[in-house]
């Protein structure tokens, strides 16, 4: 059995413990330790950064191409033809993508990161497809949620039933990004819907979002699609809920004139979902859960140190404060490291 380093730390230190306890005799403890094989390097995750590494390159490299005026020139000049071969190629070659990573899917099911990014690799061919359907019937109407909602559909479509985690992640920024959109379009484009900014309405929607992934999780299970969409529903409930700490359900011109301590129970409610999150993490044993709470009530208590004592407080004995608190939290993950080796 191949297994990395910490691997067959945890698995030997098991075996050592149950031998003390009787559980297994020595030639049994023997006889199993001897099946541990350590690599010296995690290939599977080499693999996914490789892959994650590659799609970053080719993202960074169609940005480049958008920012070359001269190439973009030319290549506008090329398809100057016809506008639906704009849309057409781009969403041509999506379809060859998703084409090619399902029957490999099928055929080899051990490449998964290759598949995954063969599958990605159609995302970004959608999207530009869906950008010039959208330069294409442009009535200045500034109404682009169908395109968002129609990208929901492929992206949502390929994640399910490619499992492909990465896609199901683009299907759940595209779903944000078409709420925020269609409210923000029947809005007028102004401040509120039915009297709520868009931090309060992204408090709502990953509320939504969580609830549909627990209640959807044994499906969700099955397609390996639940902890990026768990992820993803406290993404967007953490970070909804900071900027409501720090700017309420006010607009701009009416923030500015807002003292702190009408902004206080915004800052209480999101300490609030922290501590829910994490005592729900220590009654299950959810790391993720822990994470997010851990994480986002730090980012609470600092934020809020910045507002009430930045400008009260000397300078020095703020970084001071600051290194302190920063050394304690090195400290504590320094002894559980050490914990975790012996």
């Amino acid at each position: 059995m191949n297994v990395t380093r910490k691997q067959d730390r945890l698995l030997r230190r098991a075996l050592g413990e149950w031998e003390k306890e009787g559980a297994l005799s020595a030639d049994e403890h023997q006889r199993l330790a001897d099946t541990l094989k350590r690599v010296t390097l995690d290939w599977q995750r080499l693999s996914r950064y490789a892959f994650w590494t590659a799609l970053a390159c080719v993202i960074i490299a169609i940005g480049s191409l958008f920012s070359d005026s001269e190439l973009m020139a030319r290549i506008i000049e090329f398809f100057a033809f016809s506008s639906l071969a704009r849309i057409g190629l781009p969403a041509l070659m999506a379809v060859l993508f998703y084409l090619w990573g399902f029957s490999r899917q099928r055929r080899e099911t051990q490449w998964h990161y290759s598949t995954e990014a063969i599958l990605f690799l159609g995302v970004l061919f959608t999207a530009i497809a869906l950008w010039q359907l959208g330069e294409r019937l442009d009535n200045g109407s500034g109404h682009v949620a169908p395109l968002f909602l129609a990208g929901c559909v492929v992206y949502g479509l390929v994640g399910f039933f490619g499992r492909s985690g990465l896609v199901w992640l683009f299907f759940l920024l595209s779903l944000g990004n078409w709420f925020g959109a269609e409210t923000g379009y029947m809005s007028g484009w102004g401040a509120y819907w039915l009297g709520m900014n868009y931090p309060v309405r992204f408090i709502f929607f990953g509320g939504a979002l969580l609830a549909l992934c627990w209640g959807l999780r044994g499906v969700l299970q099955a397609r390996r699609l639940y902890t990026t969409s768990k992820a993803m529903g406290l993404t967007y409930l953490f970070v909804a809920l900071w900027i409501m700490s720090i700017f309420g359900n006010y607009d701009i011109d009416s923030w500015y004139s807002m003292t702190q301590a009408s902004l206080l129970p915004w800052a209480l409610l999101f300490a609030v979902a922290a501590a829910i999150c994490i005592y729900i993490s220590l009654k299950t044993d959810d790391g993720m859960l822990r994470g997010f709470g851990l994480t986002f009530l730090t980012i609470n208590l600092y934020t809020r140190y910045f507002e009430y004592f930045w400008d009260g407080m000397n300078k020095v004995v703020f970084f001071l404060i600051l290194a302190a608190s920063l050394a304690v939290i090195g400290r504590y993950a320094e002894r559980i490291w050490h914990a975790g080796s012996r």
